[in-house]
């Protein structure tokens, strides 16, 4: 049967009328184009290209970014509905996605010349160009501000050195957004942000071999050694390592939708499994312990959702902070991670099949708990916001 959605306390009834179009957009979408490749793409460890074209006519990447530059101008609440649909999915579509619109495009956006909108924008909205986001390296993943790859004044430009890790797109894109150091190592107020061409000299890029999760996710390490661009390529409003972090909550806010989407999934499935697997004469969702699990499931996603739509209002009147998105990402990945265990478990041995969704989602959200600021990071962002004393150092 078609997803119809998880709605106990009536959300339907918050959103407004595009806001329910642009969903019932995606969540078709979806339904007609993902699910009946993604498990067999994940099986095979591929990430399913072909998709990207139509993804960007439906206006799928920067969905909330302004329509002069070719995107679709919606709002955030619209935006969070569309990464739901598309994790719900799988995780590797939403962030191929999210890592376009969010950390490609609004980086552009909001700290790139009028130049490099026009350049790259409507491209990347239409799927015409791929970009990636190149901050995290191999020795400095929660603590962005260590990082060691640089990038030196010359003459006619910039030479920049040093690498990437875990960087989605970075295979297959045309465009990275790279992070370095233009000041002393460690002296986070040196940090850029540079607009490079991959086809640049001496840039290459790596996929990531042997992962178990987000299979279905191009996923890469980069290297630039004596990568050269012009002046142009600095993102001239960029500076500190709050340019980068402010890219972050974008994505962030975007993941905290993306995780209630992998949790409907996994209890969509669950209800639909224990309502036809039948045990000891009747369906196992007629057992106590089943039911058990699937109410606290139900709860979990409608506290989620509320939780997230309350964010999406307040992004949207401009009166968000780093902190709620903390909350929510915390929050909403952790319980996806939960109801794809819980259904895995609830579907025995045929919760570990590709045919199923559990297990795939139970493995992508393990990702999804610690990209984009791990889960304790998170922790420790909301524990200094309480108190307003840094665990950090």
């Amino acid at each position: 049967m078609p997803f119809e959605g998880v709605d106990f306390y009536d959300m339907d009834s918050l959103l407004s009328e595009e806001e329910r179009a642009v969903r019932d957009m995606v969540r078709e979408w979806v339904e007609d184009n993902v699910i009946p490749i993604i498990g067999e793409c994940y099986v095979e460890g591929r990430f399913p290209r072909e998709l990207v074209p139509k993804m960007g006519e439906l206006g799928f990447m920067g969905a909330n970014l302004p329509e002069e530059y070719g995107c679709a101008g919606l709002n955030n609440v619209a935006y969070g509905l569309i990464n739901q649909e598309l994790e719900r999915g799988d995780s590797g579509i939403r962030s191929f996605a999210s890592v376009q619109g969010s950390l490609v495009m609004y980086p552009i956006f909001e700290f790139g010349t009028e130049e490099h909108r026009k350049e790259w924008l409507p491209k990347l909205a239409s799927g015409e160009k791929i970009g990636c986001f190149g901050l995290t390296e191999p020795d400095f993943g929660s603590n962005p501000g260590g990082m060691i790859t640089t990038a030196r004044k010359t003459d006619d430009g910039w030479l920049i050195n040093g690498a990437k890790m875990w960087i989605t797109s970075g295979s297959m894109a045309d465009v990275a957004i790279i992070w370095a150091q233009t000041g002393e190592i460690g002296d986070a107020k040196g940090i850029r942000g540079f607009v490079v061409p991959t086809d640049a000299r001496g840039f290459t890029a790596k996929d990531q071999k042997g992962k178990l999760s987000l299979r279905a996710s191009d996923t890469s390490e980069l290297v630039l050694e004596d990568v050269h661009v012009s002046e142009e390529a600095l993102m001239p409003k960029s500076g500190g390592l709050k340019s980068p972090l402010k890219c972050l909550t974008q994505a962030r806010y975007g993941i905290a939708w993306g995780g209630l989407g992998a949790a409907m999934a996994c209890y969509d499935e669950a209800v639909s499994y224990s309502k036809n697997r039948v045990m000891f004469d009747k369906p196992i969702g007629g057992f106590q312990l089943q039911q058990a699990r699937l109410a606290d499931m139900l709860t979990e996603i409608t506290k989620g959702q509320l939780l997230a739509l309350q964010l999406g209002r307040l992004k949207d009147a401009g009166t968000m902070t780093p902190q709620q998105v903390s909350l929510a990402k915390r929050n909403n990945v952790n319980l996806a991670a939960e109801a794809a265990r819980e259904t895995r478990r609830l579907l025995g041995a045929n919760g570990i099949l590709a045919e199923y969704q559990a297990m795939r989602h139970m493995a992508n959200i393990e990702s999804v708990y610690t990209y984009e600021g791990t889960h304790d990071i998170h922790t420790l962002i909301l524990g200094q916001e309480i108190t307003g004393i840094s665990a950090f150092s």
